[in-house]
């Protein structure tokens, strides 16, 4: 709780600058410093019968092996709604629109990651699905899963999204229109532990740049 409230009044203050030397330091695992809100997605075997309520609203939970697909809402805050992913219905994750500015030149915040278990891996990508059609594209562009003691960057494939605008493919970031629902397609090959950091620091964006995905 302690560390959500200080995410929180961080972002309310405005952007954290940092330069990489400095968000890098004194950590000992590859991410950031200072405050940050944190997401666990835990992969679970014996789903039947359990209930997964996830009250402190840091987890969620899928299968161990198989597809989750966590549906992505805007809000203030971060913030599980939906923890459980293992009964063939969607997770559900609230969290602020990632731009500070309608141009989206800078993030307002980082997504760095790392698996925690020694066994499995997963992968995840950003998706959108149309409302006006229903169709579903996702980027061909993936986070990889896999043991590691340090943690990764992935602001950029998690915050934004292949689409197509004025008949060209680009990245555009999550929440950009209403007409479309968002969400992170994750697929599960044993790992039981994927730790997701979110800092209030502000990064240069990919949105404009070319990009590829495909329909569902």
């Amino acid at each position: 709780m302690q560390r959500k409230l200080l995410l929180v009044a961080a972002l309310a203050l405005g952007a954290v600058v940092a330069t990489p030397a400095a968000a890098l330091a004194g950590t000992g695992n590859g991410a950031p410093s200072g405050a940050h809100f944190t997401l666990n997605i835990h992969g679970v075997s014996n789903s039947n019968g359990t209930s997964y309520s996830g009250n402190n609203k840091n987890d969620i939970f899928v299968p161990l092996t198989g597809r989750c697909t966590i549906d992505l809402q805007k809000g203030t805050t971060f913030e599980v709604l939906q923890p459980d992913c293992t009964k063939h219905v969607n997770a559900l994750f609230q969290l602020p629109t990632p731009c500070t500015t309608t141009t989206c030149t800078t993030y307002a915040y980082q997504v760095w990651v790392r698996a925690l278990t020694p066994k499995g891996t997963a992968t995840m990508r950003t998706c959108f699905t149309t409302k006006t059609t229903g169709t579903t594209f996702c980027d061909t562009t993936v986070v990889v899963l896999k043991k590691s003691r340090t943690f990764s960057n992935v602001t950029d494939t998690l915050l934004s999204v292949c689409e197509t605008v004025t008949g060209t493919l680009k990245n555009e970031p999550i929440f950009s229109t209403s007409l479309q629902t968002y969400f992170w397609q994750y697929t599960n090959h044993g790992l039981r532990l994927a730790q997701f950091r979110f800092y209030p620091i502000t990064q240069a964006s990919n949105v404009g740049t070319a990009c590829t995905n495909t329909k569902r």
